[in-house]
């Protein structure tokens, strides 16, 4: 999933890697055990961090200090975490964090410590959590609001994988234009992480989803999600098909996680007072433009959502969690993972992503318990 510099991510406390503080608070257990003394454990771990920002080469994969969690924080050992657009654009400076940054921004694992006045969880619990900076790591301290707990029937690797796009794909659907039974949403990118995984939803509740993608392979894969129509961009105008498939009437929305690349044409695939849901930028930034263009091409809507706005209270984190979690477990969404690297090829996976050569999603093993 791309992202902007609207988004706003959590940041983990001064005794994560990127702020470590000599006057921390120690842990009320480390794996488990009670803490003794006021030193700084000299455990050394490892962390994918950025110095200084630009490509892929700019990854540093590197020997930190374990975090330690603060108060309302929980330190996790990471089994694995997934890699997203999102990661991209902060790796390039489009969405702001004071360098160095260990970047990632999803993952899954087993709590190793707690922090003060952490009540709902305790070591050993398995867990996961999105928007919170810095989990391409082996260790991160996360706010406890930010956790959920996973469900023993759900793989540390899946839930990994699922959370920051599968919580994108429940508010895409469900609030920010909620989809039902005789709409028709295109779906741009549909073979990524976030595209297959928003295609399955939008057919579960009812909607004809037109696709794109960029090849026959990609296409077939967006089939395969449940897409009723798939366009290979690289081959055909997918303005002109939409108009074509439904019969110049138009979309009732878009889902827009490419940008640049895909924005004047997604805007004339809308019915009247349609909606361009612009989630992402993986191609790039829009240029500025005039909002009466919205008027002219017929009184459309176009909003720019972003994840940490719907997860803003624990209440509505846990709705779509919980909703979530049932889709895995009964099946009716698939997270269908097709790549995984080991944390010291995270030059290689950055790479990978950008150049398009990924389908579904790509999975860091970070080598803690499952």
């Amino acid at each position: 999933m791309g992202s902007c510099g609207s988004v706003v991510f959590g940041f983990p406390g001064r005794r994560s890697a990127e702020r470590e503080g000599g006057d921390a608070r120690r842990p009320q257990t480390v794996d488990g055990r009670p803490q003794t003394g006021d030193r700084r454990p000299e455990t050394i771990v490892k962390a994918v961090r950025v110095h200084a920002l630009g490509g892929p080469e700019v990854l540093q994969y590197e020997d930190v200090d374990q975090p330690r969690p603060g108060d309302g924080e929980v330190l996790v050992r990471i089994a694995a975490a997934g890699l997203n657009y999102l990661d991209v654009q902060y790796r390039v400076g489009r969405v702001k964090a004071p360098l160095p940054f260990t970047v990632g921004a999803e993952a899954a694992g087993v709590v190793s410590a707690v922090g003060s006045g952490v009540t709902d969880f305790k070591a050993g619990d398995r867990v996961a959590y999105s928007m919170v900076l810095g989990s391409c790591a082996e260790y991160a301290s996360v706010p406890a609001a930010k956790l959920v707990a996973v469900p023993p029937q759900l793989d540390l690797r899946t839930a990994a994988a699922a959370m920051l796009q599968g919580l994108t794909a429940h508010y895409l659907t469900h609030s920010t234009f909620p989809l039902g039974s005789g709409d028709t949403a295109l779906v741009h990118a549909a073979a990524g992480g976030i595209g297959m995984v928003l295609t399955q939803v939008a057919r579960n509740l009812g909607a004809r989803v037109i696709a794109t993608a960029g090849t026959e392979a990609k296409a077939g894969l967006a089939r395969a999600a449940g897409a009723h129509d798939v366009i290979i961009y690289s081959k055909q105008d997918f303005e002109a098909e939409v108009r074509r498939l439904t019969g110049g009437r138009g979309v009732d929305v878009v889902y827009d996680s490419v940008g640049r690349d895909t924005f004047d044409k997604s805007l004339n695939c809308l019915r009247p007072r349609g909606y361009l849901v612009l989630f992402g930028f993986s191609s790039g930034l829009v240029p500025p433009f005039d909002p009466a263009i919205l008027g002219v091409k017929g009184s459309l809507f176009l909003t720019r959502p972003g994840l940490n706005q719907y997860i803003a209270t624990r209440e509505e984190l846990l709705m779509r969690t919980n909703a979530l979690f049932k889709w895995l477990g009964d099946g009716s969404v698939k997270v269908r993972i097709n790549h995984t690297f080991p944390l010291a090829d995270a030059v290689k996976a950055h790479q990978e992503l950008e150049a398009r050569r990924t389908t579904g999603k790509v999975v860091f093993d970070v080598g803690g318990p499952t």
